[in-house]
């Protein structure tokens, strides 16, 4: 049976599209991109949803129905010759260099799920191929998107609290029931589909809360720093078959060091904790986004608070999909590049090695090393 799905479309796809409208297309369209990014994609007018590419017929051709999309196929490469200008990659991790790998090549700017790829050479693989290729590889990172978070990392930048020196990352959210073999999210009764229960709970799958989770604080740690790291130590408390907290201490190539830790312990309808405390040698930064709370505290004695409102911090996920559009379009910024995208990666290999080795400090994978 051909697993391509054809629908009549009201454009040439040889080339009659103006300059300023952007093919896209979505492989791995599962939960979150029913959720999230296909939405996202579908709301910006320079978009024309392309082709869309899921394992499951029945499956498949819901959402090219639901959502629209000119073409369907249940194998990536066929959705991929069509040469989409932007590629949404939000398969299962196992699978996402494979993906956004094929993406790059064929031309596209790809936003890809994190985590970027389960192996850190893989992942700056990628990032060598988007710079070869002069494409954007931005990924799904969406808490550096939320109201001054950039200009938050531009005042550390700037010196804010002075040459950093120590960081304490914490993050615990509300999904103890999607690793620990539960029932799930909540939230899940009501999405277009409901998840792939092995993308959580399998090892071999990049299962568990450090990929799937801890990644968002690691990503926003590197975004505010900059820090690149040199190695960590680490243990891991799991449930079933995955991870569900972790806890670490991490050295920089600069000197500095942090403590990260998360957790799946968050009851479902809260928030996620989300908090980093940076030092540095002139001052104390602390950032709380649960509470849209920020705070510099200088030794000289200023203190400065981020103006912020209730709800400017609550998570969401339409920026780095708004990003790789404007991206496309020679606007805008990526504020969750490929780079910080495999500094995660590697830091999670690392931590996860760690833990399994009884807290044995690990090398972290650099792109030049």
């Amino acid at each position: 049976m051909d697993s391509a799905i054809h629908r009549d479309v009201d454009y040439d796809q040889e080339g009659g599209l103006p300059e300023s409208v952007l093919r896209a297309a979505v492989i791995g369209a599962g939960w979150y991109a029913a959720q999230n990014h296909i939405p996202a994609l579908a709301a910006r007018p320079e978009v024309v949803l392309d082709g869309v590419c899921r394992l499951g017929r029945e499956d498949l051709e819901r959402v090219r129905d639901h959502f629209g999309f000119a073409f369907a196929s249940e194998r990536f490469e066929d959705v991929l010759a069509r040469k989409p200008d932007i590629v949404v990659v939000a398969s299962p991790h196992q699978l996402h260099y494979r993906h956004a790998a094929a993406a790059l090549e064929a031309g596209a700017h790809v936003l890809c799920e994190k985590p970027l790829t389960l192996d850190p050479a893989e992942a700056w693989d990628l990032v060598a191929k988007a710079e070869a290729r002069g494409r954007h590889l931005v990924t799904a990172n969406g808490y550096q998107y939320l109201p001054r978070v950039d200009d938050l990392r531009r005042r550390i930048a700037e010196g804010a609290v002075g040459a950093i020196e120590h960081v304490m990352v914490s993050f615990i959210s509300a999904t103890r029931d999607v690793f620990s073999g539960g029932r799930g999210l909540d939230s899940w009764r009501t999405t277009f589909f409901r998840p792939d229960r092995s993308t959580w709970q399998d090892p071999a799958n990049g299962g568990g809360f450090a990929y799937g989770q801890l990644s968002h604080a690691l990503a926003m740690m590197y975004f505010l720093t900059g820090l690149e790291p040199a190695a960590i130590t680490a243990f891991s408390v799991s449930s079933d078959r995955v991870d569900i907290a972790e806890a670490g201490a991490l050295h920089f190539t600069n000197g500095a060091v942090a403590s990260i830790s998360g957790a799946a312990a968050m009851p479902q309808g809260n928030r996620g904790l989300l908090r980093l405390f940076i030092t540095g040698d002139a001052g104390l930064l602390t950032v709380e986004f649960d509470r849209d709370e920020c705070e510099i505290r200088r030794f000289s004695g200023e203190v400065e608070r981020l103006p912020l409102t209730e709800g400017d911090w609550v998570y969401r996920c339409d920026g780095p999909v708004n990003a790789l559009v404007d991206l496309a379009l020679g606007q805008g910024a990526n504020l969750s590049p490929g780079t910080i995208g495999a500094r995660t990666a590697a830091t999670i290999a690392a931590l996860l090695q760690s833990a399994t080795a009884g807290g044995v400090p690990q090398p972290i994978l650099g792109r030049n090393n």
